[in-house]
């Protein structure tokens, strides 16, 4: 890719470079300090309906974003080297339902501090999307 071509989608190639750092370790950290994520998560959803789904909820969202951040990582340099974004707008897709999942637990857990803290990143996640959609889609 050409430097002008290059520069002309410096939106794209830092959104992708932000949100591939984001996911890829907030997905390791949960593999590396599996338990203590657990608990931690055990206690901030222990008095609400999701109490019981929690396990199965830290693996789901563990996996959402490890493919997001990884899906991106490749996705960008698969775009580097062919200028085609169609893997970085899949991970987009898969980033998005994690931040939705994020978000509700959120909520459901009246952590309303921590919801609004996503808002943001939630929003990138979208501007991701736009910025990365396939000319085919």
């Amino acid at each position: 890719m050409k430097l002008s071509e290059l520069l002309n989608h410096l939106p794209l190639i830092f959104a992708s470079l932000f949100v591939a750092i984001l996911f890829t370790q907030s997905g390791l950290d949960k593999v590396f300090y599996f338990s203590g994520n657990m608990e931690w998560l055990k206690g901030h959803f222990s008095k609400t309906f999701l109490a019981r789904g929690v396990p199965i909820m830290v693996v789901t969202i563990t996996i959402l974003e490890l493919v997001t951040g990884l899906g991106t990582v490749i996705g960008l340099i698969y775009f580097l080297a062919t200028g085609v974004t169609s893997i970085i707008w899949y991970a987009s897709i898969i980033g998005a339902a994690a931040f939705c999942g994020l978000f509700f637990g959120q909520r459901v857990a009246k952590d309303y501090p921590g919801a609004a803290v996503l808002v943001p990143y939630f929003i990138l996640q979208l501007i991701l999307l736009y910025l990365s959609k396939p000319a085919s889609v």
